[in-house]
């Protein structure tokens, strides 16, 4: 019984380190180059470190694809305990703002802690719905990204689509490593390391500073990756591995957060809530 009392405590201290992070810290377009010039490496190029400029535009290719359908999935890990966080969705690169519904982890006793919470992201403010912590049910939480210590990189228990785009900037080099397929997909997989330090700079107006934020908020601003470019230069799947320091119950949490893309051109109608349907009030430590 204690043991399981003892996971059941560390698992939602990891679920609450993502979705309700925000109680402990919210107090607290780049020109684009034509299509062809953004296109991965070809059939039978050897794998090897490579220039990064085609990572450094796929933000700016994906404006130009309109909209996508999202897939994610956030893992972390801490005191040797791991649960994962999935999200679904649409996101409009264009106009910086999609729709996810983010499936919070059931506890071990298989009882579901949380109902899905619906999160609205938008230049500069994440707003979520069926948050908890003493919200009222009809309302939203909006918070700046630009507060969080995370960039809204990890808060949401989603990466923001574009976001994680623009970290692609903070590139130096990449390694191509090959060929291969995403959800049938032909694609090119490229590894590396994003500055957060080098890409808040060149970043969108919506992200600049969230990205400042996160070089600073993270515990390295060196951010590993995995990017796989379809022969259009979109990015399919983007893995990236964070790592910060939970204020709250203390030590590092590893997170392996992971966006896949498709559909592109898809609807992607994002209505964002009305001033008197925000709460107001203190949200309630977790």
């Amino acid at each position: 019984m204690v043991a399981q009392q003892g996971r059941r405590t560390e698992v939602r201290v990891l679920a609450v380190a993502v979705a309700g992070l925000v109680c402990c810290v919210a107090g607290c377009s780049a020109g684009g180059a034509g299509v062809e010039d953004a296109r991965p490496a070809a059939v039978g190029a050897r794998s090897g470190v490579v220039s990064a400029e085609a990572l450094h535009r796929a933000a700016a290719v994906l404006e130009r694809a309109g909209s996508a359908r999202v897939r994610t999935s956030m893992e972390m890990a801490t005191g040797g305990t791991r649960v994962t966080i999935r999200g679904e969705g649409v996101y409009d690169f264009r106009k910086r703002s999609g729709r996810l519904t983010v499936e919070l982890p059931q506890d071990p006793g298989g009882a579901e802690e949380h109902r899905p919470i619906t999160e609205l992201l938008a230049p500069g403010a994440l707003f979520m719905k069926n948050r908890g912590a003493g919200v009222p049910a009809d309302k939203w939480v909006r918070v700046d990204t630009a507060t969080l210590s995370d960039g809204n990189l990890v808060t949401g228990g989603a990466t923001d689509p574009f976001a994680a785009a623009e970290l692609l900037r903070g590139a130096r080099t990449a390694t191509y490593e090959g060929r291969t397929e995403v959800a049938g997909v032909p694609v090119a997989h490229y590894r590396g390391i994003a500055d957060l330090r080098l890409a808040a700079p060149s970043a969108s107006e919506g992200n600049r500073e969230a990205l400042r934020a996160a070089a600073k908020g993270f515990a390295t601003a060196e951010v590993p990756f995995d990017v796989y470019l379809d022969d259009e230069g979109r990015i399919r799947e983007l893995r990236n591995r964070f790592s910060f320091v939970n204020g709250q119950h203390r030590g590092t949490v590893a997170v392996a957060s992971t966006t896949l893309l498709h559909d592109f051109g898809v609807p992607a109608p994002v209505r964002l809530p009305e001033a008197a349907d925000i709460f107001a009030g203190k949200i309630a430590e977790p």
